[in-house]
């Protein structure tokens, strides 16, 4: 047999009342039509189906009062879709039309130094190059004055003396090739000697005074070297004689500074 159970007290009702008939009662005698009124006929309520073990209703062997139903638990509601961004068209921009890029601001200098204006770091090693350069100048000059001031030895020079008669053989004979040596007897003198005669020399016999460029003069005299030889024609002789000079070995000039002078006393006529 189906029944359904009254929302409000809670109770087992037949199919065949529309509504619970114990409700109905207490509504009844709550508040009574007044005289006159019609009653309006009631219509049949229709059966329900029947429901299930989980149906909220209670089953027809449950006695007492009905627990109230369990509220349903509200469902998750999902959060409202973003709408997609609207489109905006790209439009091309000529060069032209475009905004300048931002310049680059300039380079923030440091404030000078107190003291006055700064030179800058190329100017100021080009002067400490030109102050080192004149220091080094001034001591070699000086250097240079002190070596100077030394006296200057003096040598007589055979071909110097007044009314000396010049050989004929003299302008055929050639001192070259003078360096300088010392020895235990003092300075020597190596040089060669050059016969550029056609006719063979004996008893060639002359001196060669040595001149040498120094900062006071282009020629000051430095020795002078007695030599004796024979010699064949167009030949040259390499001799290594004492040098007559004041000097010493230290204070000798370079090759490259000397030159000579030659005076032949002997063969007598040739």
């Amino acid at each position: 047999m189906f029944t359904w159970i009254c929302p409000q007290c809670g109770r087992e009702v037949p199919p065949a009342y529309n509504e619970c008939p114990d409700c109905a009662a207490k509504t009844a005698a709550g508040a009574a039509p007044p005289p006159g009124a019609v009653a309006q006929p009631q219509q049949p309520m229709a059966l329900a189906p029947p429901p299930g073990p989980r149906g909220g209703r209670r089953p027809l062997w449950a006695t007492g009062p009905q627990e109230p139903p369990v509220p349903a638990l509200p469902t998750a509601t999902a959060p409202p879709a973003e709408a997609p961004p609207a489109y905006q068209p790209q439009h091309a921009v000529s060069p032209m039309f475009q905004a300048a890029p931002p310049q680059a601001q300039p380079p923030q200098y440091a404030p000078p130094l107190p003291g006055g204006p700064q030179l800058p770091t190329w100017l100021m090693a080009v002067l400490s190059a030109v102050i080192f350069g004149a220091v080094i100048f001034g001591v070699y000059w000086f250097l240079n004055s002190q070596h100077s001031q030394k006296p200057v030895a003096t040598v007589e020079s055979p071909a110097a003396k007044a009314g000396a008669a010049e050989n004929p053989v003299q302008k055929y004979i050639e001192v070259t090739g003078v360096r300088f040596g010392g020895s235990s007897k003092g300075v020597v003198v190596t040089f060669v000697l050059v016969n550029h005669s056609d006719t063979d020399l004996v008893g060639l016999a002359g001196s060669a005074t040595i001149l040498g460029r120094t900062q006071k003069s282009e020629q000051d005299p430095v020795g002078t070297v007695a030599f004796q030889t024979s010699m064949a024609a167009q030949s040259s002789k390499e001799l290594t004689m004492p040098l007559t000079t004041k000097l010493k070995l230290v204070d000798m000039p370079d090759w490259q500074q000397v030159t000579t002078q030659v005076q032949i006393t002997a063969p007598p006529g040739a």
